[in-house]
């Protein structure tokens, strides 16, 4: 399981609005097309509060996640599920993260047994959310990540691996580190 800002894309001060924000990682497409390879199923898993706001619609969302497959797709890398959380902060559900409800779904999706998933991601709700569903967290520095090592990670929080970008921990995953 990958969140999408700060780990597949740039977080953007503001959001992303339109298709035209969207900028890959360096190494994001090549992160993914190497689980795709391996036979490793992928989920996104994002909150995206941009349309809970009313700052953007859900068909606009669309367009912005149209861009991101078809930017995973000049790396021969697809994502097998795309969810997404668009509630606001303030009407929190128990699928926005830190909450488990979208891990827990695409654990569904793929009947995956939580021991065996992972959940790349860049924040504290990240990370709060794999130790909710149980899977095992993992942090990147790009995004937020190198932020939130900086105020130091919580007492409460599992061990998790730190790497600085997907590509990394992706290549740590496959050889099996």
């Amino acid at each position: 399981m990958l969140d999408r800002d700060g780990v597949l894309t740039e977080e953007r001060a503001g959001f992303v609005k339109h298709p035209g924000e969207l900028q890959m990682l360096p190494g994001a497409g090549e992160a993914v097309a190497r689980l795709n390879a391996a036979g490793i199923k992928t989920a996104l898993v994002s909150n995206q509060s941009v349309v809970g706001r009313g700052i953007i619609s859900a068909e606009m969302l669309e367009r912005i996640h149209e861009k991101l497959r078809s930017a995973l797709a000049v790396h021969g890398a697809q994502l097998d599920l795309l969810l997404t959380c668009t509630d606001a902060p303030s009407a929190a559900g128990e699928r926005r993260k830190p909450q488990p409800g979208m891990l827990r779904e695409a654990l569904a999706h793929f009947r995956v047994a939580p021991h065996e998933a992972v959940m790349i991601g860049d924040q504290l709700s990240d990370l709060r959310a794999a130790q909710a569903a149980q899977v095992r967290p993992i942090l990147v520095r790009s995004g937020k990540g190198a932020e939130v090592l900086a105020k130091g990670l919580p007492q409460d929080i599992l061990t998790v691996a730190v790497y600085d970008s997907v590509i990394l921990a992706v290549e740590a995953l496959l050889s099996g580190r």
